[in-house]
């Protein structure tokens, strides 16, 4: 299948869900999670698990339990949530899985590698704290 950014609605959750506990400074629950994301409480708790076992968030239980992130905010970057989901990010010049085209050049010349490359840098260089502050 050809496509330019792989993501997944699981990545896209866990996105906004880390952007959403950094904001905090209290953990927050799956379920206030969801209502703020509109999201399935069961399919964002799938996703809140990967983030824990890929330690970007840390769980606490009881009364006062909740999620919280595992590392500061400003130490957590786009990237290191996208690659937990989606795996390392491409950033060749081809759109399909294994290339077909045999032409010397890219039918959209160096298109896909730019786009690529730019989202790449944005994922790469935009820490949570960065989006959680509004910049």
């Amino acid at each position: 299948m050809a496509e330019l950014i792989r993501m997944s609605e699981a990545t896209a959750l866990a996105l906004h869900t880390m952007v959403l506990v950094a904001r905090r400074e209290a953990p927050l629950s799956t379920a206030e999670l969801a209502r703020e994301l509109g999201a399935s409480e069961a399919h964002l708790s799938k996703v809140m698990q990967q983030l824990v076992r890929a330690g970007l968030l840390a769980s606490k239980r009881g009364p006062n339990g909740g999620y919280a992130l595992a590392r500061p905010a400003e130490e957590t970057y786009l990237l290191d949530v996208y690659e937990a989901f989606e795996g390392p990010f491409r950033r060749d010049g081809c759109l399909f899985a294994e290339p077909v085209c045999r032409q010397v050049r890219c039918v959209l010349g160096d298109l896909v590698e730019r786009l690529r490359q730019e989202a790449y840098d944005h994922l790469a260089t935009t820490s949570l704290r960065d989006v959680a502050d509004g910049r």
